[in-house]
């Protein structure tokens, strides 16, 4: 690239860009910024004046951003973070003995077994800060992809290029039944699909990879599967598992690492049985910091499936 083809934008207007984005109003975007009404119009103006394209439609109500706003704010975004974790990198001690690192991942996986990973990893990084950032496979993968994250800890089927994939395991599922089901009462170790048929489900949203993966193995048995509650996270369908409302289906490492009472019973499906790659997803060509990378080089010696078994 020509210098004379890198536009003149500062971070602080790219900041501003995204800040309105974010706020849909130039009146709440200049309170968060801590700046005045027309200064953050005026750098709005200069931003798309040097783009060429108008970011914003403006009228007397409210902000919408255009398809070129859009287009431009994912981008801006990505760079704003590559630039905090290159600036966060810097003020780290090369051996990792300082500095914090993102990771984002399930919310079972939260649970159990990223705790223990962290435990172990902060026995020889005591002053590392950790976070943990709990969501959705989008969820994930938009924060590796946007920089909010170092790294996630997910599913590896099926992720967009951008994103480098290390497969760490394959999972089981299994069948999650409320301990008064009648499948549950001589405590089985396995449940065929077919007896799902008709029975109430709780799952996640229908466009997760697992929901996917049990009704196309439903269809190919010809018929579907009935779900009566949908949630967000896939450790909330234990909660209504528990309190009787239906049955889930979940990856192995979804399940609670001990048992809540005599709330549940958990088998593993059969016939077909089914599975989930778990691993570890990297934005290709981002450089990881060292306090990162020593964590993804402890997940990669470790394994995730044998962490907390």
């Amino acid at each position: 690239m020509h210098r004379i083809d890198v536009p003149d934008i500062r971070a602080k207007e790219l900041l501003t860009v995204v800040t309105l984005a974010e706020y849909g109003s130039f009146v709440a975007a200049a309170a968060h910024l801590k700046t005045s009404q027309p200064a953050l119009t005026r750098t709005v103006k200069r931003v798309e004046r040097i783009l060429g394209v108008t970011l914003f439609a403006r009228n007397t109500r409210r902000v919408e951003i255009t398809g070129a706003g859009r287009e431009f704010v994912a981008v801006a975004e990505r760079m704003l973070n590559d630039l905090q974790l290159t600036v966060r990198n810097m003020s780290e001690v090369t051996r990792e003995q300082r500095g914090r690192i993102t990771i984002s991942t399930y919310s079972a996986y939260a649970v159990n077994p990223i705790p223990h990973l962290i435990r172990k990893y902060r026995q020889t990084r005591p002053l590392i800060e950790v976070r943990v950032r709990e969501g959705r496979q989008s969820d994930i993968v938009e924060d590796v992809r946007g920089g909010a994250a170092d790294f996630g800890i997910g599913y590896v089927n099926n992720v967009p290029d951008l994103l480098e994939t290390v497969p760490m395991g394959k999972e089981p599922v299994y069948v999650v039944l409320p301990a008064s089901h009648p499948l549950a009462a001589k405590k089985r170790p396995r449940v065929r699909l077919a007896d799902l048929r008709d029975q109430p489900l709780i799952s996640g949203p229908s466009d997760t990879y697992l929901r996917r993966l049990t009704d196309g193995a439903a269809a190919s048995a010809g018929f579907q599967l009935q779900y009566v509650v949908t949630v967000d996270r896939l450790l909330t369908v234990v909660h209504h598992v528990c309190a009787g409302v239906g049955i889930g289906i979940l990856p192995k490492h979804c399940l609670p690492p001990f048992q809540w009472g005599e709330g549940f019973h958990p088998a593993l499906l059969v016939e077909p049985s089914l599975s989930v790659s778990v691993g570890l997803l990297l934005l290709r060509g981002r450089y990881l910091t060292p306090a990162a990378a020593g964590m993804v080089a402890l997940i990669k010696e470790n394994g995730i499936a044998k962490i907390g078994d």
